[in-house]
């Protein structure tokens, strides 16, 4: 902040960069949080909730509505935030199919391609 006691574009630019650590930390935890031992594979909460049929689905659905929320609030085009909803609707969708939704769950990381797509908007338009 200056001395009139508005943002400069440098607190902005670094209010952004820390929302999108928050962000991918938070996506981290859904989606790749826990390594399987001996390999590259990991997966997260989101598939963890994913063994409980439907209400787990939804429930890591409420928590990655959270990063469409804050790509909103950061600007994000409507393109952008489209693709994002799509990504979620597709991980809940099959995500609430027992077993199945656990397997697509690990591999399929929604929340990290969300964050994704953020950054990419974020670098384009020189936000970050």
């Amino acid at each position: 902040m200056n001395d009139t006691g508005f943002r400069t574009g440098t607190d902005r630019r670094e209010s952004t960069r820390r929302a999108a650590t928050r962000l991918e930390n938070l996506a981290r935890l859904l989606d790749s949080s826990i390594g399987v031992p001996g390999t590259r594979f990991s997966f997260g909460l989101d598939s963890i909730l994913s063994i409980v049929p439907v209400v787990g689905s939804f429930m890591g659905a409420g928590i990655s509505a959270y990063v469409i929320l804050e790509a909103y609030r950061l600007g994000a085009p409507r393109a952008t935030l489209a693709k994002m909803l799509a990504n979620i609707g597709l991980d809940t969708a099959l995500g609430a199919i027992p077993v199945v939704g656990f397997v697509f769950d690990a591999f399929y990381k929604a929340n990290n391609r969300n964050v994704a797509l953020l950054r990419r908007y974020l670098a384009a338009a020189n936000r970050i």
